[in-house]
């Protein structure tokens, strides 16, 4: 069953919601963004895979596939590292799903740590705006 998780995406200086949505099916392990992602947002595969392997716990060597909805418009930043990892652990069985309320901003280093990101106040104010319980 896929997983999904909230973040954000900056356009302009609004915040707007994306879902990020992680599937994983038999086959050749491969991991595919889509869903208009940006170069940097793409790159997130090769950071993903290092912090998870970092953290402790098993990349999923399955067919993986990670959806940033809506496709309308174009996803920039790295901000979206800690959904999908998180949605990459929780399809493999590694973490329980996360609540609805709980919206996952952040950059992974290959050591596995947060980094900071940019814009982060305009997410934040927009988590409280939906009726995000948390902001990770």
């Amino acid at each position: 069953m896929p997983a999904e998780l909230r973040s954000y995406c900056l356009q302009g200086l609004d915040a707007v919601p994306v879902s990020v949505e992680v599937d994983a099916s038999a086959g050749m392990p491969y991991f595919s963004v889509i869903g208009m992602a940006s170069m940097s947002v793409k790159e997130a595969a090769d950071r993903v895979r290092s912090a998870i392997k970092h953290s402790g716990f098993k990349f999923p060597m399955t067919r993986k596939v990670v959806n940033l909805a809506p496709a309308e418009f174009v996803k920039r930043g790295s901000h979206f590292d800690l959904p999908i990892a998180i949605g990459l652990l929780v399809v493999d069985g590694q973490m329980k799903a996360l609540p609805n309320d709980v919206m996952l901003i952040g950059e992974l280093g290959l050591e596995g740590g947060l980094r900071e990101v940019s814009g982060i106040l305009p997410g934040i104010l927009f988590a409280k705006e939906q009726g995000m319980r948390e902001v990770i």
